[in-house]
């Protein structure tokens, strides 16, 4: 008698045992493997945020006021007629600038113009502020000048000056770089555009200034603006106006540039003196250029520190290309914000005269940027300087004021749509802080014989980090 079936069947039900345990097993591990997460791999690569080396902080003063004209055997010649005074500083009160000089083969072996540098405290950046003022009382020169040292643009716009009779206006180029710079200015008067022969392909060596007279741009033009756009290193531009009238010296001004045209212009601190005459020359007048389109602007006058803050408000008509200039009548002593706004961009400044006709001067206001940034400024030599602080926005803004050695601190409140004064020292440094809010600042100097005003400028940002992909 045979055994083999019953082998086989114990055989083969061992076989569909062990069979089914393992696909039980295998269901088991696959619903364990989907439920269970898996290790990850990450693909990304590695990065690091680095904070790029802080860089030297740099500004190009415009130097001396200088007179033209007074060798008979030389009608062309520039001479220095009045050592401009220095006043200099740093955001940190404990480093020091350096200066160097920045000389204009015009002047011979005078020296003008200057630049000033703060180097980086390790990777922070350090922020230099100075500003120069001279004065003159000469037979062919009177009057009071006060400017800020500015960094150098590889493009900016000087919306003041003349070539009308008795001006004797020049263009200051200054390089504090080490790259020679090539300039082409070119100037926007009553036939629109041009480009003259006389502003093609300046050149201004690494470290110097160049000096080009005004009207060897454009004769007999009241209200023109130049455009300066550099090439190679960018320039610090600016210009010195003076007038006079018959014989007698009417003043002088510097004054620096506008960095672009933008749609809204607010030109703060504009000083309204009380000993201003009657007639032509007492006048403030508003100075407008649309560079490329037709356009309507619209001109709001704000006293500063008033109940009645709008003052006055008027629209004109411009003609692309073309400068504009218009009057702002019955201005009553004070400190006053000149916004300026259209639909196309455009560019604005104003001018102010004020003295008896023996002792007068005038000052050209520019456009104040908004800070938004915490900066640092200096007061020159001069009369005591006034900070006008403009609010353009709906809120109240907190601006934060303090020399820079943390002597004298303060807080000024300026409510919305509105702007206030308040009285500084001179040759002084002062940091100033709104928030980043974005206030408007200006400062303007008044006094027997003696006007001029510019803006604040907002410090150049420390670098942001940045992302290194190894």
């Amino acid at each position: 008698m045979s055994d083999r079936r019953p082998f086989r069947w114990a055989t083969t039900s061992a076989r569909m045992l062990v069979g089914t345990l393992v696909g039980v097993g295998f269901v088991v591990g696959v619903v364990t493997a989907v439920s269970v997460p898996w290790p990850e791999i990450d693909r990304s690569a590695p990065a690091l945020e680095e904070r790029p080396a802080a860089d030297q902080s740099i500004a190009a003063c415009t130097g001396d006021l200088l007179a033209t004209g007074r060798d008979v055997e030389d009608a062309g010649g520039i001479v220095s007629a009045a050592d401009a005074t220095l006043t200099l500083g740093t955001s940190d009160a404990q480093a020091d600038p350096e200066i160097s000089d920045l000389p204009a083969p015009a002047l011979g072996d005078e020296q003008s113009a200057s630049a000033v540098v703060a180097q980086p405290d390790g990777e922070d950046r350090v922020d230099v502020a100075a500003a120069g003022a001279a004065t003159v009382s000469d037979e062919d020169l009177r009057g009071y000048a006060a400017s800020p040292c500015r960094p150098a643009l590889m493009e900016s716009w000087l919306v003041a000056g003349s070539t009308a009779t008795g001006s004797a206006d020049l263009v200051l180029l200054s390089n504090p770089g080490e790259v020679a710079a090539t300039v082409q200015l070119t100037v926007y008067g009553a036939q629109g555009e041009t480009q003259p022969p006389g502003g093609a392909d300046v050149v201004v060596p690494a470290g110097t200034q160049r000096i080009v007279p005004l009207a060897g741009l454009i004769l007999g033009e009241t209200s023109p603006v130049v455009r300066v756009t550099a090439v190679g290193a960018p320039v610090q531009a600016s210009v010195q106006s003076s007038i006079t009238r018959g014989l007698i010296p009417g003043g002088v001004e510097q004054t620096t540039a506008v960095t672009a045209p933008e749609t809204t212009q607010v030109i703060t601190g504009v000083s309204v003196a009380a000993a201003a005459g009657e007639g032509d020359d007492a006048a403030t007048v508003v100075r407008i250029l649309a560079p490329t389109l037709d356009t309507t602007a619209s001109v709001t006058v704000t006293m500063a520190d008033s109940v009645r803050s709008v003052v006055l408000e008027r629209t004109i008509e411009l003609v692309g290309g073309v400068p504009t200039e218009a009057e702002l009548d019955g201005l009553e002593a004070g400190q006053y914000t000149v916004e300026v706004a259209a639909e196309a961009e455009l560019l604005a400044s104003v001018r102010q005269t004020a003295g008896p006709e023996d002792a007068a001067d005038f000052a050209w206001y520019m456009p104040a940027p908004e800070l938004a940034t915490p900066s640092t400024f200096a007061t020159p030599a001069g009369p005591e300087p006034q900070l006008t602080l403009a609010n353009t926005t709906e809120v109240e803004m907190t601006v934060a004021l303090a020399t820079v050695d943390g002597q004298d601190t303060q807080s000024v409140v300026v409510s919305a749509r509105s702007s206030t004064t308040v009285r500084l020292t001179a040759r002084t440094v002062y940091a100033i802080d709104d928030g980043g809010d974005g206030v408007r600042a200006a400062l303007s100097f008044s006094g027997d014989g003696a006007l001029a005003g510019y803006p604040v400028w907002p410090s150049e940002a420390a670098s942001v980090a940045i992302t290194v992909y190894p």
